[in-house]
């Protein structure tokens, strides 16, 4: 019995408390490392964000052109909101390919990590990244062009922006997986994805002016619903009750489309494993 002299000590399985937190380190070092990462290639983050700031003023300009109030603040949003989800869902689609071109795939993915604690860590550092980077780019545009956001309903773009980062999240997660399963060719599928989202979620324009295939196409992009639910929130005040319409497939996305994602990256991981895929560089 334990207690007695020559007895083995009791082993007692560690709470789940102390689980979780030894998980959440876990993501923390994946935070880390991309947060080194990106300190590493700082001139390359430098030159997107240029990018993105020209890239939006130079959309937005095309409202004061016109001196169309209403114009100019949908194509502001589109601009700064559309940003954000594209990082979000770049930064996490890139998880595989980041891995690769540092050479450091195979050992990520035979560390004793489960596989939810480094998109988790990918997760939250493209998240935070993000509204780094949109708030850089909204100071720009309110300097540039000023807001007038008095009748603006914050809390309803607040939701519509989270509701749809876990959408988007979800879709990530499983564009993830083609840099592992393509070697050659699957990060540049990533961004021809990315690319038509922006096509068919209406960011720069309403989905109405699309031909009725493209609409069809439009209803299961995440970011045409918190585009549309964001500018009438802050253009029109509409509060996030009468938003109903947008906030429920967003989140029906969010529930299916996350769990997705880590079942359909674990499914991708096995089949690498076999067939050698870690070891291959391009």
């Amino acid at each position: 019995m334990s207690g007695q002299p020559g007895s083995l000590p009791e082993l007692r399985s560690p709470s789940l408390a102390t689980t979780l937190v030894r998980e959440l380190r876990g993501s923390y070092a994946f935070i880390e490392r991309n947060l080194f990462l990106v300190k590493r290639y700082w001139g390359w983050e430098f030159a997107f964000l240029v990018y993105a700031v020209a890239g939006a003023l130079s959309i937005t300009f095309i409202g004061a052109e016109l001196e169309n109030q209403r114009l100019l603040l949908s194509l502001m949003i589109g601009a700064i909101f559309w940003n954000y989800l594209s990082i979000v869902f770049g930064f996490i689609a890139e998880t595989v390919a980041w891995e690769r071109w540092e050479g450091t795939l195979e050992y990520t993915f035979m560390a004793p990590v489960r596989r939810w604690v480094q998109l988790l860590g990918s997760t939250m550092f493209a998240v935070l990244y993000g509204l780094v980077h949109t708030a850089v780019i909204l100071v720009v545009l309110t300097l540039f062009f000023g807001l007038d956001l008095s009748h603006a309903d914050f809390g309803t773009a607040a939701v519509m922006m989270i509701i749809g980062s876990a959408s988007f999240i979800g879709i990530g997660m499983m564009a993830a997986v083609l840099p592992l399963m393509y070697v050659e060719r699957g990060a540049q599928m990533t961004f021809v994805l990315q690319s038509l989202l922006l096509l068919v979620s209406g960011v720069y324009y309403s989905i109405e002016v699309l031909p009725d295939w493209m609409q069809v196409i439009s209803w299961f992009s995440p970011a045409t619903y918190v585009l549309d639910g964001v500018r009438q929130g802050l253009i029109d005040g509409t509060p996030i009750t009468a938003l109903w319409h947008d906030v429920w497939p967003l989140v029906i996305m969010a529930v299916v489309l996350i769990p997705l994602g880590v079942w359909v990256f674990g499914q991708a991981e096995r089949y690498a494993k076999r067939t050698g895929k870690l070891k291959r560089v391009g």
